[in-house]
């Protein structure tokens, strides 16, 4: 049966270069708009489900041609307000070989979701419309209003019932100095309002300031996440480890943790097109086999399927059927490992 799903966060516009060139080279560049929020809301609407954004977007043509943007991705956009005058944006060069991909942030806090006045959203009302709702750890660096708005909305989901799916996602440059103290009691409250959260190891360790002797990740995942799983109550807790070949090629290894064990995916090596939204995949797909009730064998198979595949699609938004994913995943579909 589908489901009224929500994401809670920011539309971005994405300026790309050319192929592998250099802002420094290029002369043109290519535009669409994203977002952590935009991506997960996109790929569970092409899953079957009805997909919402609650976001604050400007009154103008840019505003506009953003409505229309989510609008080809399926995402149903009623509880997106007009208001203010910018969307963030941010400038992309692809990497190639030993030259890492580079991402420039340009007038983010002054866009209209960051600086949107007391009042704009009515969670309650929205709440009542909604199972599941996802926030990211990205949203909650963003400035005081904007994590107020966060937990607030939170609080309403889960006064109404609702699913709760908080992402990690800690991105040290967003907090700046002393970025783990700023940021622990913010993720604590989410955490406690979570019921599916999406981490590993290194955010346990840094962000949470939780202690292991191990050395190896998987055994400090395996260590640390059951505490955090029962610290704060948390149904579902699942992840990925990446690593990068010799040959440019990446492989990813996900897991999920729940009934009080760990499942983990079969390692998938691929290549690598386009590696920027890759994680919002997973989480999707970590999401849809929640709400299909899948076991967890199929949904960590299913989530790092997807992941994969959107390493190969140009764009942050995960373009990948459901049914292309079962395809992809059918050869690989007994490699599971407890």
């Amino acid at each position: 049966m589908a489901k009224n799903f929500a994401a809670f966060g920011e539309v971005m516009m994405r300026l790309q270069v050319p192929g592998y060139e250099l802002l420094s080279q290029a002369n043109t560049l290519s535009y669409s708009f994203s977002g952590t929020g935009v991506n997960v809301a996109s790929a569970l609407a092409r899953y079957g489900h009805t997909g919402y954004l609650v976001s604050t977007l400007p009154s103008n043509a840019v505003g506009d041609a953003a409505v229309s943007y989510l609008r080809k991705l399926g995402i149903t956009h009623s509880f997106i307000n007009r208001g203010g005058d910018y969307v963030g944006m941010y400038f992309l060069e692809n990497g190639f070989g030993a030259r890492s991909s580079r991402v420039t942030y340009s007038n983010r806090l002054e866009s209209s979701f960051n600086t949107a006045s007391e009042g704009t959203y009515n969670f309650k009302e929205i709440a009542k419309q909604l199972d599941v709702v996802h926030f990211c750890g990205i949203t909650l660096a963003m400035n005081d209003s904007v994590r107020n708005y966060m937990k607030l909305f939170a609080k309403a989901v889960k006064e109404n019932g609702g699913t709760i799916v908080f992402d990690c996602n800690y991105r040290p440059s967003l907090w700046g100095a002393d970025g783990y103290e700023k940021a622990k009691p913010h993720y604590e409250e989410m955490l406690h309002l979570a019921d599916i959260v999406m981490m590993n190891e290194k955010d346990a360790m840094f962000v949470l300031s939780m202690k292991t002797d191990k050395e190896d990740r998987t055994e400090q995942l395996m260590d640390l996440i059951p505490t955090v799983a029962k610290k704060y109550n948390i149904s579902v807790v699942a992840g990925t480890h990446r690593s990068i070949n010799d040959n440019n090629t990446h492989s990813l290894r996900a897991y999920i943790f729940k009934n009080q064990e760990f499942t983990f995916s079969k390692t998938l090596t691929f290549s690598v097109y386009d590696r920027i939204g890759a994680g919002d995949a997973y989480t999707s797909g970590i999401i849809y086999g929640e709400l299909e009730g899948f076991s967890p064998e199929k949904t960590v198979l299913f989530a790092a399927t997807a992941g994969m595949l959107a390493h190969t699609t140009v764009g942050d938004t995960p373009m990948s059927s459901k049914d292309d994913v079962m395809r992809a995943m059918t050869e690989a579909v007994n490699d599971v490992e407890r």
